[in-house]
């Protein structure tokens, strides 16, 4: 049966995958336009697997022929007939290429007379690529690091440029205390495939610069390759510079305009307001330590007193006096810290407009 390990044209060409491990496996870890459709479920999987340590492969391997026998096998194979159909090109997949990917393919041909391709070496032989397109060695282009304070539009920039990688939009968080999104951020394992991808799309391009936002070593929970974020740090800095005026609007626009509109969506009016203002809460007692005892009560008290009024008005422009001291006493004293610190070279500081002619000029 055809196999292949051409790992770079699954990722170029966003070909689909069907991944025939157990559902508790692919949710440890998975691939950008995987589907789960497994050949055994969680409870049969742990059923093989100690017959397997008692008994041996033999007896391993005939336990599951009689697991996922009768209604069962019918029920699977449809589903892969449903998605093979829907995508003609997929590729299928286990964890190491071997036996389930294998009877998998076997079925497939047999009762849908389809030849489908399997993964070689399955899951762990692409992961240890991804992985190892993550090192430093790999990368072709050099780094250039946008910084800014916070609500200067960093992100709103990258996303108009070609040859940026948007880590927080891997990552599922904006980078900082209020940065958690509606949804939860990927497993630690696929952030770094999703880097992955990300990174090999990019070289793909051939790009002579990777624009980054300035993160660090982690977004969120989500870290990223000590060796990749110490190669990142070597890029030059380039700093967006907006008024303070203008960072009010753009951060009050994503705390909470956008941020409201996203939960409204999610809950409804009524709940979705309500669950905004839990996750706003949460943020600012995040940084409780931060800002001290009284920040800590003054900022709360303003947001209290911001979503009585909109409760009352229906209108949320009072959560901008809760943003502007944010702000000024929390998120700006902190990034005149870093800056001041501030290892890297600096090439060019400027507004957006600015900066986006830079880098159109430079790049």
């Amino acid at each position: 049966m055809n196999t292949t390990k051409d790992y770079e044209k699954i990722i170029i060409n966003k070909i689909p995958l069907i991944d025939v491990r157990a559902p508790i496996e692919f949710e440890k870890g998975a691939f950008e336009n995987a589907v789960n459709l497994p050949l055994m479920n969680d409870k049969e999987r742990h059923l093989v697997g100690i017959c397997y340590k008692e008994k041996g492969s033999e007896e391993a391997l005939k336990l599951g022929y009689e697991l996922v026998s009768g209604k069962i096998k019918e029920e699977r194979i449809d589903n892969w007939k449903t998605q093979i159909k829907k995508y003609p090109n997929s590729i299928l997949y286990c964890f190491r290429g071997g036996s389930r990917s294998r009877i998998s393919q076997v079925w497939i041909k047999e009762h849908l007379n389809i030849d489908i391709l399997r993964l070689e070496g399955g899951y762990k032989a692409f992961r240890n690529y991804l992985l190892d397109e993550l090192e430093p060695s790999k990368q072709l282009s050099k780094p250039i690091i946008l910084g800014g304070c916070t609500g200067s539009g960093k992100t709103i920039l990258l996303k108009k440029l070609k040859n940026s990688i948007d880590l927080e939009g891997i990552a599922n968080h904006r980078g900082s205390s209020f940065g958690n999104q509606i949804t939860d951020q990927p497993t630690q394992i696929n952030f770094e495939n999703n880097l992955a991808y990300e990174i090999i799309r990019h070289r793909k391009k051939g790009y002579s610069y990777m624009i980054l936002e300035d993160e660090g070593k982690n977004v969120g929970r989500r870290f990223l390759p000590l060796s990749l974020s110490s190669y990142f740090k070597q890029g030059d800095l380039v700093v967006l510079e907006e008024s303070f005026e203008k960072r009010v609007e753009i951060t009050f626009d994503e705390y909470v305009t956008q941020s409201q509109l996203i939960y409204n969506d999610m809950y409804g009016e009524n709940t979705g307001l309500l669950k905004w203002s839990e996750y706003i809460e949460n943020s600012i007692e995040k940084i409780k330590r931060r800002l001290g005892g009284e920040g800590y009560k003054h900022i709360m008290g303003l947001f209290k007193d911001a979503y009585e009024k909109q409760l009352k008005s229906g209108q949320n422009n009072s959560h901008k006096i809760w943003v502007e001291v944010l702000l000024k006493e929390y998120y700006d004293p902190m990034y005149n810290y870093q800056l001041k610190n501030n290892t890297k070279k600096i090439i060019f500081k400027g507004n957006d407009k600015e900066v986006l002619s830079f880098f159109n000029s430079y790049i």
